[in-house]
């Protein structure tokens, strides 16, 4: 049987930490790749058993890529890459297994139920929300310019699992809007990276087609209220990042 290692990318977790390890303890080991957590995070991690490296934090791309280098240190044939506020359950544990021994091919996707202020997501780009996260971990690495939503460069085919990864990964509003605040500055020097830059109508085009996109492409109103609050969100999310962009743009002159 190849060697999977649990791979888990953390700065103060303490609060999801424990469930997130036990949920894995079915591989065959759990790095706990930290950005130098001060809440207990670590001394959790480490009393179930998991083996904790730590790195300053430089954006996602990089810390996963860092997390990738460490695994292989311990061995590891295969990379689980699972986030602190998600959890695993048995039949996505057997899935894998028996995915690996067949060894068809590079990676795979795993669908994800999100969570979102306690409502089971059913569309708006929250479901089926797959996720490349099971890995060869030779053949995978990070690409360095994608900062945060960070994507894959996998050498090889990736094929898609059925049982599902469970995030819960916003409990309030105020929860949400911290988080999609802490990604602003990241999207903006992308956008800036790719040379794109903003119009005088981008300001008003750009959030309707993300509100567009999530709630009727992506079917946003399966989930009622909450569905309509969060697509409007992004909308103004995508506002505000147009706006950090023309201000990078300015400063770059």
């Amino acid at each position: 049987m190849s060697k999977l290692i649990a791979v888990i990318l953390t700065k103060n977790e303490a609060r999801h930490i424990g469930e997130c390890i036990r949920s894995v303890a079915w591989t065959d080991g759990v790095l706990l790749s930290d950005s130098y957590s001060d809440d207990g995070t670590v001394e959790i991690a480490q009393e179930l058993g998991a083996t904790v490296v730590q790195h300053p934090f430089v954006n996602f791309a990089a810390q996963r890529n860092m997390a990738l280098a460490d695994a292989r240190d311990m061995g590891a044939e295969w990379v689980f890459f699972i986030d602190a506020d998600e959890r695993a359950t048995p039949e996505l544990a057997g899935e894998m297994r028996r995915v690996i021994r067949e060894g068809r091919n590079a990676g795979w996707w795993v669908p994800r139920y999100n969570y979102i202020m306690g409502h089971k997501m059913r569309g708006g780009g929250w479901y089926p929300d797959h996720q490349l996260r099971l890995l060869r971990a030779d053949r995978a690495r990070y690409d360095p310019s994608r900062e945060v939503h960070e994507t894959v460069i996998l050498d090889g085919e990736a094929g898609y699992l059925q049982e599902h990864l469970i995030h819960y990964n916003y409990d309030t509003l105020t929860h949400f809007r911290a988080k999609q605040n802490r990604y602003l500055d990241f999207e903006a020097k992308i956008l800036h990276r790719q040379g794109i830059r903003p119009r005088p109508w981008s300001y008003l085009s750009m959030p309707l087609r993300e509100f567009w996109r999530r709630y009727v492409v992506l079917k946003g109103y399966r989930d009622g209220a909450v569905g309509l609050l969060l697509c409007g969100l992004m909308g103004w999310y995508t506002f505000r990042a147009y706006l950090r962009l023309a201000q990078i743009r300015r400063e770059s002159r």
